[in-house]
């Protein structure tokens, strides 16, 4: 094999297969004047392999360094008008990196350029071995995904460390693979590190057959994320809504949830004495994630509303007090709310979104399929801030990736969109959570959609296909690089291609993605629309089948023990928390919900209303309610 050395000194004498010289130095970058056609130069150009095209890596020799430069224009300012005459063909180059000559003859790789080229430097294509010695250097805490479009021979490779610690994006229109790329990435990276700790925000239940054993899937039936993990604003979201028509309810909240948590915390004592303590107890407040029963808070308003003298006064808490009693019994929520026995389960909540231990799962894909529509953002928000403040905590001793798939939608560019909280959780990973072991990675077909502010702090960003002007100009906006002329051609990139920039990766480059295994392909292919056109499918049964599925979509009430059974099971609890009720009662349970139906309004409904009256509590929610009492007392 040719020596480092040998083949940084390939140009001189007879070896020389320069193809241009430099005119032009400004900055980071230079102009080629190419051995255009006609001539004697043009001779040996012509019949030359090395003819350059966009994004090839050049190298330009120095006394000591190598500089090495990227194509990011070709162009003949002055072409030929007959056949034979001479013409200019000029390059323009953006200077990217270097290897620096060492005495023993081999050479290291460095970003940017210590020695800049002089004019009339001669110009090269770089050889297989400086390619390899610029893209394939350091092996230890790299992983390959692909290989590089000017030599497929050398693998690319990404420098996991640089990727995570910095964050980075992986943006692309519908259709060209980004879940791919995704599941690609992920997957190379926890090939050579099995302990990882990774969280996947999965919208459209696609990632569970790209992981296989190395996923723990959670999805909305063996989820478990109660309330009182919320912030103040976001369960006022669930609740609510829209803040500015329930400013009374609001405040009533603000006061009594408190209390409800210190009532949890010091154990059933003496309402009174509760109420008394109120104002001095400052252990607790709104937002403090700690552990409360719903049947205190609403015995505490009870309580209040027994107190009050004036009846028009009655009106928020009653309002209040429906829709906390309704969606307590909403199977949508049963995730959130659901739970028959209240307990401390923080502990075990993040030992299984964050894989601690990771029990040979090391990346956690949460399907957000499922939920109800109107609380997805909320959810979000409360994954994104207890990522954060789980590698706050935890002083960096577990770093943690959190991949935001359909980003676009969390964190949008328009402030009047999206939920406020869920932004400003995603806003603090990318800007503080380098420093404390959060990495983010942004998944978007829309990045003119997104916070600019974000997508800023992503330094590493894989740019597949993109054909909207608006989402090239902001990636063009979002990457500061010598090597970012390579984004010109955006839109003519193939399938499975991406331009890789930024401190992932050690030089700009055009990468052909390596393709998954048939069995770990994202659920995210587009439909065959003429082969399923092709006969005719469906029956009544068929039809019948969709309903089911539809209709069961969300857990039933009577499902609420089953989930939290599966919840049990995943986290190494006994399964028998809390003794389940007798049959009857959730017979009974379900009867009702079923007798009731035209007689309570939509959840959804209620968040609507500005003021409901409350109706006299159904006798199975008492019911319900009475059990869960009796739980909490054993």
């Amino acid at each position: 094999m040719q020596s480092t050395a040998a083949a940084l000194a390939s140009s001189d004498g007879d070896g020389d297969r320069s193809i241009g010289r430099i005119v032009s130095v400004t900055g980071a970058k230079a102009i080629v004047l190419l051995d255009g056609r006609g001539g004697a130069e043009g001779t040996r150009l012509q019949v030359s392999a090395d003819k350059p095209e966009m994004g090839t890596l050049f190298a330009i020799d120095t006394a000591n360094t190598v500089v090495l430069s990227i194509v990011s224009a070709l162009n003949v300012p002055v072409p030929a008008h007959r056949e034979g005459e001479a013409e200019l063909w000029i390059a323009e180059l953006g200077l990217v990196g270097e290897l620096v000559k060492r005495a023993n003859g081999t050479a290291a790789f460095n970003r940017g350029v210590s020695v800049y080229p002089t004019l009339g430097d001669r110009v090269r294509v770089a050889s297989r071995l400086e390619l390899e010695q610029a893209f394939y250097d350091d092996k230890r805490d790299s992983v390959r995904v692909g290989s590089i479009r000017q030599d497929p021979s050398i693998a690319a490779m990404i420098r996991v460390d640089d990727l995570l610690g910095k964050h980075f994006a992986i943006l692309g229109t519908t259709g060209t693979g980004k879940s791919c790329t995704t599941a690609l990435i992920l997957r190379s990276i926890l090939q050579r590190n099995p302990a990882a700790h990774i969280l996947l925000l999965d919208p459209h239940n696609e990632y569970a057959s790209s992981f296989g054993e190395w996923g723990e899937v959670i999805s909305p039936r063996n989820m478990q994320l109660p309330y009182w993990l919320l912030t103040f604003e976001e369960l006022i979201e669930v609740l609510i809504g829209n803040p500015q028509e329930r400013k009374a309810e609001i405040e009533i909240l603000q006061e009594l949830i408190p209390l409800a948590k210190s009532r949890y915390g010091s154990g059933r004592g003496n309402a009174a004495r509760d109420l008394r303590r109120a104002s001095s107890d400052a252990r607790y407040t709104v937002d403090t994630p700690v552990p409360y029963r719903m049947s205190d808070l609403l015995q505490v308003i009870d309580e209040r509303m027994g107190k009050l003298e004036n009846k028009r006064d009655l009106s928020p808490y009653r309002a209040l007090k429906t829709r906390l009693e309704s969606i307590t019994l909403d199977p949508r929520y049963a995730f959130m709310f659901g739970s028959l026995t209240i307990y401390d389960s923080m502990a075990q909540i993040l030992g299984r979104m964050f894989r601690v231990p990771v029990n040979s799962k090391p990346i956690t894909i949460l399907e957000l399929t499922g939920l109800p529509t109107e609380i997805v953002n909320v959810v979000v928000s409360v994954l994104c801030r207890m990522t954060f403040d789980f590698a706050l905590w935890s002083e960096g001793q577990v770093p943690v990736t959190l991949v935001c798939e359909e980003a676009h939608r969390y964190v949008p560019t328009n402030p009047s969109f999206g939920f406020e909280p869920c932004k400003r959780a995603i806003a603090k990973i990318a800007k503080e959570g380098r420093k404390y072991g959060a990495s983010l990675c942004i998944v978007t077909q829309r990045p003119a959609e997104i916070d600019p502010t974000i997508l800023s702090q992503c330094n590493t960003v894989f740019a597949l296909r993109m054909s909207n002007d608006r989402d090239q100009e902001i990636v063009k906006s979002a990457i500061a690089d010598t090597g970012a002329g390579l984004l010109e051609f955006l839109s003519a990139l193939g399938q499975r291609e991406a331009i890789a920039f930024g401190d992932g990766v050690t030089l700009p480059v055009r990468i052909k993605f390596d393709e998954l295994p048939a069995h770990a392909m994202p659920r995210s292919s587009s439909a065959r629309f003429t082969e399923m056109w092709q006969k005719s499918v469906g029956d009544e049964g068929f039809l019948d089948s969709i309903v089911d599925r539809w209709r069961n979509a969300s857990a039933s009430a009577a499902d609420t023990l089953q989930s939290a059974s599966l919840f049990a099971e995943s986290v190494n609890l006994p399964v028998n928390v809390a003794e389940p009720p007798a049959p009857a009662v959730c017979e009974d349970r379900r009867l009702r919900s079923r007798e009731s139906h035209g007689e309570r309004r939509d959840f959804a409904a209620l968040r609507r209303e500005p003021s409901v009256a409350a109706a006299p509590p159904a006798k199975s929610a008492g019911a319900v309610r009475a059990m869960r009492e009796k739980l909490h007392q054993r």
